[in-house]
């Protein structure tokens, strides 16, 4: 018998893992010209089931991609939220109906609802328009790191060496089943069992609650009047969750009983002992006096215990890391475990984009665990106090230490913000410089760019501050030059000679800065050529905090933001939407030290 052929090759990112945080990841590399390979041992995609909701700020990030408009279309939006409790009668009634969220500064106020098939598609899509496929099936074998400090420390070594084994080789022509792959970095994002964490000794961190839950996707025969609502049911029967989904179908979360599904020798979940029919009673008992029926079978279903874990760490020597459910598992109750995982990659790619370019050094890739870790140790804190109050059984006569609908509600209310990901804060480092924010006391450094509209000023057309901050990578240098035309000049030569110092051997401002301007004046008082050319790169890019030509929306901006229309400020703005720091206009050296802590040359 021949001996198998042996390929080796290099890249700049390996990617274990093909789900929604390592299809964030490679989409965004993709996107910023970076040499990207992604692997997944599964030989097709996700046709159904599994993850499904998209909040606020995903959709947000979404857009930054170029990717909302299609989400949006095949996707669908619940907007209300109603709640169920235990009626006189031994059924359950509607106890009250409220917005989805609270989330006064969302731009997409509202939860996007899609199979995490349709959701991937949407990368994949996006990704083989750049020249990236999902290579599969595909599985590690072993994955090692240089032994040598100096490599480690080198950004430019392929200092990680992965053996993948490509199980169909055979099956085609010229192909080679084992094949070693020296990368500069690598992302596992392999799942809650993650051969990349695992084989690096990462510890998860967390326990494992009594909680069991079974899921199905059909589309329902009902007489339940809130089914395309966002539901949330206690009942004496056991809590229920309806979430509808895109076209007719809809999902239910229904607790189970310990007996029903758990393995008595071995404490796991076991599919085994239970149905996707046996899951619909349950959840029609739940609902009575309601009727429940799937007419047309049950697209999708599974069973699962609520776990509570975070990985100990996320990278190895900022050379190997972890994402998604590979760190942070969860209950899907809030909808925040494929959310969380995209946000991580969000997070990472555009760091790992500048190491590779040589504009920042290794230790920027420190921030990643050091904001993402604090996020999901929150994050399993609210889940926490939102998993037992779902789980909890209701408050009745007969049980008066169940939970009342008040508490629910007000939970519900609390965590709004952190639930639709729009509250998500990174604490100070080089990234969220804290210096100056009351020049923009509206803001909040550390938390993503509010939207704004504001108004062109060379077209009048209302924008959305948000599509002037496409993700590619660049940081957006927001110039709010306030209201008075004398400094302005000044003000430009000030900003150009800093920027410079970054971007000169860097392609040029606009390949490092995606710089534009925000006016506190009139659309009839503006003429946007006499912006000097540095704030105004391209016709597009100066705004005007005015309303539209039919004063149905922008204006109020620089009030919303709390910069003084007088004085002005820059904002940075992070290639991931949050904001990084804040300068006053007559004090530009907060951007020059914000910039010389991570950026290495041809600095200062």
């Amino acid at each position: 018998m021949p001996m198998p052929l042996i390929k080796e090759s290099d890249v700049d990112v390996l990617i274990i893992g093909a789900g929604p945080a390592g299809l964030m990841c490679a989409n965004a590399l993709a996107n910023f010209g970076v040499n990207v390979r992604i692997v997944d041992q599964r030989p097709v995609k996700v046709a159904a089931g599994h993850a499904d909701g998209i909040q606020p700020r995903t959709t947000e990030v979404f857009q930054s991609y170029g990717l909302a408009e299609r989400l949006l279309r095949e996707g669908n939006l619940v907007n209300r939220a109603a709640f169920y409790n235990p009626g006189p009668n031994g059924g359950i009634e509607c106890t009250e109906r409220s917005r989805g969220f609270f989330t006064p500064t969302a731009r997409y106020p509202f939860e996007v609802t899609l199979h995490q098939g349709g959701i991937e598609a949407i990368f994949l899509d996006s990704m083989t328009a750049l020249g990236v496929h999902v290579e599969r099936p595909v599985v590690p074998t072993s994955i090692e790191l240089s032994a040598i400090d100096a490599e480690l420390k080198d950004p430019n070594s392929h200092a990680v060496k992965v053996v993948l084994k490509h199980l169909d080789a055979a099956a085609t022509e010229g192909a080679t089943e084992t094949e070693i792959v020296h990368a500069k970095f690598v992302l596992g994002a392999d799942g809650a069992h993650s051969w990349v964490r695992k084989s690096l000794g990462i510890a998860m961190e967390g326990e494992q609650t009594d909680y069991i839950w079974g899921v199905l996707d059909f589309v329902p025969n009902t007489d339940f009047p809130d089914i395309r609502n966002f539901c949330a049911v206690h009942s004496r029967n056991g809590s229920c969750m309806v979430i509808p989904r895109e076209g007719d179908t809809v999902r239910l979360y229904v607790q189970l009983s310990d007996a029903d599904v758990r393995d008595a020798a071995t404490g796991r979940v076991d599919k085994d002992k239970f149905s996707p029919e046996r899951i619909l009673d349950v959840a029609h008992r739940s609902l009575t006096p309601f009727t429940i029926a799937a007419p047309h079978g049950v697209e999708w279903w599974t069973l699962y215990i609520i776990g509570q874990r975070v990985a100990s760490k996320y990278s190895v020597q900022e050379r190997v890391f972890i994402a998604g459910d590979a760190c942070h598992t969860h209950s899907p109750k809030a909808g925040q475990g494929m959310n969380a995982s995209m946000h991580d990659s969000h997070n990472l790619a555009w760091k790992l984009t500048h190491v590779i370019r040589g504009w920042a050094g290794l230790s920027l890739l420190k921030t990643y665990e050091f904001e993402r870790r604090k996020y999901a140790l929150e994050l399993i804190a609210f889940d926490k106090r939102f998993s037992a109050l779902f789980s909890g059984k209701p408050r009745t006569d007969e049980d008066a230490d169940g939970v009342t609908h008040e508490e629910f509600l007000e939970a519900f209310e609390t965590f709004g913000l952190f639930m639709s990901g729009i509250g998500v804060y990174y604490a100070p480092s080089v990234l969220t410089r804290m210096t100056h924010q009351s020049s923009a006391h509206g803001l909040v450094i550390g938390q993503r760019l509010h939207p704004h509209i504001f108004v062109r000023a060379a077209d009048a057309r209302p924008v959305d501050i948000h599509d002037m901050l496409p993700a590619d990578g660049r940081f957006g240098v927001a110039v709010f030059a306030g209201d008075a035309d004398t400094h302005i000049a000044a003000l430009a030569r000030s900003l150009d000679a800093l920027l410079r110092r970054y971007a000169e051997q860097r392609g040029g401002v606009a390949a490092v800065f995606n710089v534009f301007t925000v006016l506190a004046q009139s659309k009839d008082d503006v003429n946007y050529t006499d912006v000097p050319e540095l704030l105004r790169p391209h016709w597009s890019k100066v705004l005007l905090d005015d309303t539209d030509m039919f004063g149905r929306s922008g204006g109020g901006g620089y009030d919303a933001y709390g910069i003084d229309r007088a004085r002005g400020a820059v904002v940075i703005v992070r290639p991931d939407g949050f904001v990084g720091t804040v300068a006053p206009l007559e004090d530009l050296s907060e951007i020059d030290e914000y910039f010389s802590s991570f950026m290495v040359g041809p600095g200062p």
